[in-house]
């Protein structure tokens, strides 16, 4: 138990030393301590109780998840029928009262009609997601479940998180929480984000593209008047797009949507230099487009951006390429902000900001300081009692648990974890937990010298026995850590960390590192009593 040979002190000196190094750029930053560049490194990041941020609460509409659903249904339908064997012919299609209903043009049709559209119904899962009627002998209706349409829900708000989390992170900041509350509630923390105008801007657009073709058969006064023929529908124009205020008709279905892009950066047009957003598709949107562009030269198609026409250019020859550029009078700031929302992907579902909040960083210092001013009394009250106590043993205790604390923030900079006020908390707990072992190992080695036994067996007696209780009670403390981190969220995580990896190094500091300690002092100064 207390051999120790020069390999391996040497490995546990580099081992001790390198992670507590690692703790010094946190600390200079926590005290404002500029360092030089060559001693820079990772820093621990600082949750949104201490270094300030934006808290926004957002909700989802879900009503546009059931329109999005009726119209992709819609379209199905229209492609399934098509490519039956014959043509099975509709009309009077309608999507009134969050239903589609169509009339069969040959009534005889009904029964090949249910089989082709049967299909659909369950969608991509087990569970049923609409359910199919016959009325008045030869109009068929479509109603959407209300399990189908909660699961679409589900999957539309887990979805939403994950862009919102890609969005977040294309705008540099560190460590965003972001939560589901209920089920069409999300709550998004964005810890030292200085400018929540950029972020609300990001979060506010719902950055669904469409490309649809322009109905070249529609009458500007009836698109004046906001009438559209059957089949197509009336989009405004964005304001920011020079058209403010003026419309245009096009064709509702048969467009191409922006989730089949695979890149979007912002670049400057070749001929007007003026800000544009460059899109890549993926290989089936690129086919898509290529025969979209091939079948139209020459008329024109309006590029949509939620519900909004940015511009309405004409396909000039055909796009083979599977790239395109989007125009529309951006500035370099605007163009950018687009082209990360195209990246991330579009929201599932339209967000609206009903709550926000900004937390100062004045309340994050005065937090800081605050829990530095408790752990270094407890610290001098603890480092006080375990001198006082155990003398040398105590001073070992000191030196490991000074280490501890490095060594702590030295693994939470390198694993770019971030620490929060409740993991404040879990530092001087810490603090207390560190010397725990050492009082375990010091007073088992008391009995040990109680029962007779010499100094160098007492020492290897008390480490070995102790060791045992320790480990249990520790294997405990990291499953309620586990727990905690993955059942709790925001600040009770924040905590987690800090408990966990502080189990991990107080053990390593207050066992194994005291031990080769007091190994040594053994080895060379051969006592024959020890106080403690």
């Amino acid at each position: 138990m207390l051999d120790f040979p020069l390999w391996k002190r040497i490995s546990l000196w580099a081992i001790t030393i390198l992670v507590a190094l690692a703790a010094l750029p946190s600390i200079a930053s926590l005290s404002g301590i500029n360092l030089p560049d060559a001693l820079e490194g990772p820093e621990v990041n600082l949750g949104l109780d201490l270094a300030g941020g934006s808290h926004i609460l957002l909700e989802g509409d879900t009503q546009a998840v059931q329109r999005e659903r009726l119209e992709t249904m819609e379209e199905s339908v229209r492609q399934a029928l098509a490519d039956a064997e014959p043509e099975i012919r509709i009309g009077d299609v309608s999507t009134a009262n969050g239903r589609l209903s169509f009339m069969l043009d040959d009534p005889s049709e009904l029964d090949r009609a249910r089989e082709v559209l049967t299909p659909l119904m369950n969608g991509q899962g087990l569970v049923r997601e609409w359910n199919m009627a016959v009325m008045d002998g030869n109009r068929m209706v479509l109603t959407q479940t209300e399990e189908g349409l909660e699961t679409a829900v589900d999957d539309a708000m887990e979805a939403t998180v994950d862009v919102i989390r890609r969005r977040i992170d294309e705008l540099g900041t560190r460590e965003p929480t972001i939560l589901r509350q209920g089920d069409t509630r999300i709550v998004v923390q964005v810890p030292g984000l200085e400018n929540p105008d950029q972020l609300k801007s990001l979060l506010g657009e719902t950055a669904q593209l469409e490309f649809k073709l322009v109905d070249a058969n529609a009458l500007p006064s009836d698109v004046a008047q906001g009438i559209a023929r059957p089949g197509s529908e009336i989009v405004p124009y964005a304001e920011d797009s020079g058209f403010a205020g003026q419309s245009e008709a096009v064709r509702r279905l048969g467009g191409i949507r922006g989730d089949s892009l695979t890149g979007a950066q912002q670049s400057f047009d070749a001929q007007t230099n003026e800000p544009v957003v460059s899109i890549q598709f993926d290989q089936e949107g690129g086919r898509r487009f290529a025969t979209l562009s091939t079948e139209n030269v020459g008329r024109r198609f309006a590029i949509i951006l939620d519900g909004a026409v940015i511009s309405a250019p004409n396909f000039n020859e055909p796009i083979l390429s599977g790239s395109a550029q989007i125009s529309g009078g951006f500035t370099t700031e605007s163009a950018n902000e687009l082209a990360i929302q195209l990246r991330s992907g579009a929201l599932q579902v339209p967000l609206t900001i009903i709550e926000e909040r900004t937390v100062g960083p004045d309340l994050g210092r005065d937090s800081i300081v605050a829990g530095a001013v408790a752990m270094g009394i407890g610290s001098l009250l603890v480092i006080g009692l375990m001198i006082a106590t155990y003398g040398r043993f105590g001073v070992y205790a000191t030196i490991a648990l000074v280490f501890n604390v490095l060594m702590v923030l030295g693994i939470m900079a390198m694993m770019n974890t971030t620490l929060t006020l409740p993991g404040i908390a879990g530092f001087v707990l810490t603090v207390g937990a560190a010397v725990d072992a050492n009082v375990l190992i010091n007073e088992r080695i008391r009995e040990e010298r109680r029962r007779g036994r010499r100094v160098v067996a007492a020492v290897e007696n008390g480490y070995k026995e102790a060791s045992r209780a320790i480990y249990d009670a520790n294997v405990t403390n990291f499953i309620a850590g586990v727990l905690l981190f993955l059942f709790g969220s925001g600040p009770v995580r924040g905590f987690a960390v800090v408990l966990i990896i502080g189990l991990f190094t107080s053990v390593f500091t207050a066992v194994t590192l005291t031990r080769m300690w007091v190994a040594g002092w053994l080895r060379g100064k051969r006592p024959s009593e020890i106080h403690i």
